[in-house]
């Protein structure tokens, strides 16, 4: 079946699909994608689900889609490193998301090229999403937004980050910074609906368990397996963009040619190579594009993609463990930098820099990297997000807390009534 109107079909069916307990609606926007599936993938219900609690999750996980080897969508928090490496979380946590979330689905849907295909319930559940209003009331409250880090008390840890740096301990380092707001009241899907609009973005989200809601924008996979390759795609390297054509223009040519942001991006390049060595058949493993420019509607990423082929002794949920988490939110060498990020940043991560997407019953997945993205817990009114950036001994304090700035400014603007 044909979609005629797209958009107006995305809001209807996130209206739907928001009505359950537990939802995940993935969207391309649109945005070529050589490794993708699909357009957009909306999972409503839960038939089964795992929320792991055990101090092997990823076990658990294995177990799941063993019994039932299906469609399943999840949620993967940062804090699983613990399980991965010898490694703790200190920091204060508002949200409190599962660690580790998987659910079955009750519907599934999915769209590609504008064909419409209902690959779990009833086909007359379109009728009912075209039936749904795609309209909904706006947020109702002003939103005060705070920092947990002043500038300053930025710039100062950003200059211990690179004392780090000069005795050897790391060489790179992903810091990062939470804004928050507290008794917050919004609408979930009318927040997602204008965070789509200002800023489209080619792995974008709505995950919702319950009263806890990711809204996400964010341009970065993390992990997918196609047939029995893997393949990742990090981000290092930010630019602004321009409304003037011949500024943009300018501005993309001076991302691609910055050694800065070539050295921090081929860092985490060589990172992700390693990570993936743990699961590839050996010498499989291949840098397919280095320093690709990308646009997007606030910034130009430099963007990379590794791939290799999976070792058939290795299981595919063991790829997934053994790349996690992304190492473009981490720093190399990756453990020492994780525990660095414990040192000194206010605020746990839970599922800022996690993953979320979905696994197929063929043993296919895709992932993305929970980043330029909304957290909200509905019951206590928290909601947040978090920003941050590559620290290496060639960063600028000041302009690295601007760049935190312009990754912001999207979900800042979303905000604001």
């Amino acid at each position: 079946m044909s979609i005629r109107d797209l958009h107006s079909f995305k809001q209807k069916a996130l209206v739907w699909a928001a009505a359950f307990d537990v939802c995940c609606i993935l969207d391309s926007n649109g945005y070529a994608d050589p490794y993708g599936n699909f357009d957009l993938i909306i999972a409503a219900g839960d038939q089964k689900v795992l929320n792991a609690r055990s101090e092997h999750k990823f076990n658990e996980l294995k177990a799941f889609y063993e019994q039932q080897p299906g469609w399943m969508f999840g949620l993967l928090s940062y804090d699983l490193k613990n399980e991965i490496e010898q490694l703790g979380s200190t920091g204060a946590d508002q949200h409190n998301f599962p660690e580790l979330f998987f659910f079955i689905p009750q519907y599934l849907i999915a769209v590609k090229k504008n064909a419409i295909t209902v690959l779990k319930g009833p086909a007359d559940i379109l009728d009912t999403i075209n039936h749904m209003e795609p309209t909904v009331a706006k947020a109702n409250t002003a939103i005060e937004i705070q920092s947990r880090l002043s500038k300053a008390l930025y710039i100062k840890t950003v200059e211990a980050l690179q004392q780090h740096i000069v005795r050897g301990d790391i060489y790179e380092i992903n810091f990062c910074q939470e804004f928050f707001a507290e008794h917050a009241v919004i609408d979930p899907v009318n927040i997602y609906h204008k965070l789509s609009e200002v800023s489209p973005t080619p792995f974008s989200g709505f995950f919702k368990i319950k009263d806890q809601y990711i809204l996400s924008a964010s341009p970065e996979r993390f992990l997918c397996k196609r047939g029995n390759r893997l393949i990742s795609q990090p981000i290092k390297g930010t630019a602004r963009r321009s409304k003037d054509a011949k500024e943009d223009a300018l501005i993309k040519q001076a991302l691609r040619e910055n050694a800065k942001e070539q050295a921090e991006n081929v860092m985490i390049v060589d990172l992700v190579r390693n990570d993936l060595t743990k699961s590839a058949v050996k010498g499989t493993v291949q840098v397919d594009e280095l320093f690709g420019i990308y646009g997007f509607p606030q910034v130009y990423q430099m963007i990379s993609t590794i791939s290799c082929e999976l070792d058939a002794e290795v299981h595919f949920i063991d790829a997934i463990k053994q790349a996690f988490p992304m190492g473009s939110m981490t720093g190399a060498p990756k453990v020492k930098a994780m525990e660095l990020i414990e040192t000194y940043e206010c605020t746990k991560r839970g599922a800022y820099s996690g993953a979320m997407g979905y696994i197929s019953p063929d043993g296919g997945f895709d992932f993305n990297v929970i980043i330029r993205s909304l957290l909200y817990q509905a019951e206590t009114g928290y909601l947040s997000f978090q920003v941050g950036g590559a620290i290496t001994y060639a960063s600028q304090a000041a302009a690295e807390y601007e760049e935190c700035l312009l990754k912001a400014s999207a979900l800042v603007q979303t905000l604001i009534p």
